[in-house]
């Protein structure tokens, strides 16, 4: 049994990156569109659009990072060592991290847009 989650963890875990790194390329993508398309507008519309940009970008990253500690817990399950788990762990933690004062971040400059709108 322990050897069937070590064989199917692996390609669980290399999916949820491959999915990590598509959701942050659309992101990244959405927002030089975004980027470009805001340069072309009134300077005063500028400085709006670009913080909409950002705060777009911040939900792709936020959500590619927590597909990409998906696949830090489940390379969890395969790991053999406590010097791997422990690393892992470590990776865990600066992404939960990470995860949590971009969601702040998000949360903090979301706040007036939702409010005019």
């Amino acid at each position: 049994m322990e050897d069937f989650f070590k064989r199917i963890a692996s390609p669980i875990a290399l999916g949820a990156e491959a999915v990590a790194v598509f959701i942050i390329a659309f992101g990244v993508i959405e927002a030089f569109g975004g980027l470009v398309k805001s340069g072309f507008r009134d300077r005063r519309v500028g400085h709006g659009a670009r913080k909409e940009v950002w705060l777009r970008l911040g939900v792709w990253l936020l959500l590619g990072l927590e597909f990409e500690l998906a696949a830090d817990i489940v390379r969890s399950v395969i790991s053999p060592e406590w010097a791997d788990i422990g690393q892992l762990a470590a990776i865990a933690v600066v992404r939960t991290f990470l995860n949590y004062f971009l969601e702040k971040d998000l949360e903090k400059y979301a706040e007036p847009a939702v409010r005019a709108a």
